[in-house]
């Protein structure tokens, strides 16, 4: 790499850490950026797309570490959920699903899986996955990225778990993440708990949200400080219960786990 080559290097890496509320009038709109989403999703299938959707075969993600994605999610929704009382995993639906490595974990104990995601490989790969570990009907739902709530209309109400879990870092902006809550309390049922995931923000520029280049920035998207989270769950008609913080893990860093639940 010459010179110049470096340069624009240093300079696009630059401003690509620079706080995204820094370019918030420049910077890319929510529907470029669902649009740049939808085509990496919906348009890739190399190895590191399997990877980001958490299929189990041909990807960076061993088969050990797969199970225990879903196994470990099991567990922590099991513990955090003690706090309510007892929860019963009747209909669920995972905002998300992936290559269905949450799926293979919670099925066998619910009465009707439903998977939504943005991408048709994957709905067949967590549908296939289902498949082999129990006879649970999965319902697969096919959403746009920039059209969740249409996504949403698909799905009967009352649903008891709903799960976003390695989602609100990859979607366009805080505000949109917000929309998924407005769609978790509209299909919950009263006293029905939702298990979400998202990257938090602390006091470092580095932590903030990207909102530009989908691509290269995709885990770090979207980001939320932990009480404005809080917040903004309750303005969501969502009582926050407990929350569980991960500062690091073996791949990534900053996660908090918000158990929510419908009044």
């Amino acid at each position: 790499m010459n010179l110049i080559q470096s340069a624009k290097t240093l300079v696009r890496d630059g401003v690509d850490r620079l706080p995204a509320r820094q370019w918030t009038r420049r910077g890319p709109d929510d529907a470029r950026i669902a649009i740049e989403s939808q085509q990496y999703w919906e348009g890739e299938r190399g190895y590191d797309w399997r990877g980001d959707s958490h299929f189990r075969a041909d990807s960076p993600v061993d088969d050990s570490t797969w199970l225990g994605i879903g196994r470990d999610h099991l567990a922590l929704f099991t513990k955090l959920a003690a706090v309510v009382g007892d929860h019963k995993l009747g209909r669920v639906v995972e905002w998300g699903c992936g290559g269905g490595a949450n799926a293979v974990a919670f099925a066998p104990h619910c009465t009707e899986f439903i998977g939504v995601d943005v991408a048709q490989a994957t709905l067949d790969e967590c549908s296939r996955q289902v498949a082999e570990v129990c006879d649970t009907p999965f319902v697969p739902v096919l959403a746009e990225v920039a059209a969740p709530e249409a996504a949403a209309q698909k799905i009967a109400p009352g649903c008891d778990l709903f799960l976003c879990i390695y989602v609100l870092e990859l979607v366009p902006s805080q505000e949109y993440g917000l929309r998924l809550m407005r769609i978790a309390h509209d299909l919950l049922a009263d006293g029905g708990l939702a298990l979400v995931q998202i990257k938090y923000s602390t006091r470092s520029w580095r932590t903030l949200p990207r909102r530009r280049r989908y691509r290269a920035h995709l885990a770090d998207m979207t980001t939320y400080p932990i009480d404005e989270f809080w917040v903004a769950a309750e303005q969501c008609g969502l009582r926050p219960e407990v929350v569980h913080i991960v500062p690091k893990t073996d791949v990534d860093e900053r996660y908090a786990y918000f158990l929510l639940s419908r009044p």
